[in-house]
């Protein structure tokens, strides 16, 4: 893996000794046992004083986010060690066992500022959804996020499990919907609605997105409520889409989070998860 194989031709450069990735990735995983989101996060001091830099100046107070996603990670399974003497794990032969990809539920606090954001903490772990509520958990009660002093954004794609866990711990934050994934949900009923006629679907989703640029999530509910599908599976997909745009309603108000400054895209928490899933 990428990050093992990294710091273990680092560890030759700087010492002149040598030692395998897999050595690496086991010492890694030894030392890192028992770790918390606290252990690698910065102090509420330190994250106060980049929140003071970035208000600087403004009006307004400055825009926090807190973006919540999953990627898929390489794993390495238990039955990859095994036992001989004199050494308490060995790394068993790679014929005999077959890496896992798995899921890595992942956080991250942000800044904007202007064009650019101001990392403040992140969290990514093979974990379930109430490990990672009990890291936000962890975070909130260690007052980490000075949440009086900036406009509050909890940014995610549509997963029931991490709304859930923002209305527990951030219930006066501003949800927004990433609209890339809202728009994949569009795309998709759109193109077997109106598959053999491009132009068609083109037109409905120029249409709908615009109206949710608007706030008329209603307004496109019910549009689709009142459309004819052309077969059972676009019937399906026009179902689908109802229930995923009624259950973020509050959340696809576009044109309201641009004025506010708010992102609408979930790219802050993308990108970390592409580092993580690339260099695990």
């Amino acid at each position: 893996m990428k990050s093992s194989e990294t710091a273990s031709g680092l560890f030759g450069e700087l010492t002149g000794l040598s030692f395998s990735d897999h050595i690496a990735h086991e010492v890694v995983g030894e030392i890192t046992e028992g770790l918390t989101v606290l252990s690698v996060s910065p102090t509420a001091a330190e994250i106060g004083q980049k929140v003071a830099q970035v208000a600087t100046g403004r009006k307004w107070r400055p825009i926090l986010v807190l973006a919540i996603d999953g990627a898929n990670v390489p794993t390495r399974p238990e039955t990859a060690k095994g036992r001989r003497p004199g050494r308490k794990k060995k790394r068993a032969k790679r014929a005999r066992w077959k890496g896992q990809w798995r899921e890595a539920k992942g956080l991250r606090f942000y800044l904007v500022d202007r064009e650019r954001i101001v990392h403040l903490l992140s969290w990514h772990q093979v974990q379930s959804d109430k490990e990672l509520g009990e890291a936000l958990r962890q975070v909130k009660e260690a007052g980490l996020i000075p949440e009086e002093e900036v406009r509050f954004c909890v940014i995610a794609d549509g997963a029931k499990w991490i709304w859930k866990q923002v209305k527990a711990l951030f219930p006066s934050a501003v949800q927004v919907l990433d609209y890339y994934h809202c728009s994949e949900h569009l795309h998709k009923a759109a193109s077997v609605q109106f598959g053999d006629n491009p132009e068609k679907q083109t037109e409905w989703m120029e249409a709908t997105i615009a109206r949710l640029f608007c706030g008329e999530v209603r307004g496109v509910i019910d549009g689709l409520q009142g459309m004819k599908a052309r077969d059972a599976q676009a019937a399906e997909e026009i179902r689908k889409l109802i229930g995923y745009l009624t259950s973020n309603q509050g959340r696809v108000d576009y044109g309201f989070a641009r004025k506010g400054g708010y992102p609408i895209g979930s790219g802050g928490i993308e990108s970390a998860n592409k580092f993580i899933s690339l260099a695990t």
